[in-house]
């Protein structure tokens, strides 16, 4: 079952949602994580740290799964 993140605008990049749930503690362990391929969006290895991430999209960092709402 996937953590619920709720945002409070209309969107997140994944890099500032790795930092947010406090899976990257800096913006460049965030770009590293993204790099390395350690995110899946939605069931896909997503390399765009600025991503933006919106309502009923999933996401999966080090095999925690956040769904956004």
């Amino acid at each position: 079952m996937p953590r619920e993140v709720k945002l409070a605008g209309e969107w997140i990049t994944v890099s500032q949602l790795l930092k947010w749930v406090g899976a990257a503690e800096t913006g460049g362990q965030a770009k590293l994580m993204i790099g390395g391929g350690m995110v899946k969006v939605n069931g896909l290895v997503e390399t765009r740290r600025g991503r933006k991430l919106r309502p009923g999209d999933t996401i999966e960092i080090s095999g925690v799964a956040y769904l956004i709402t």
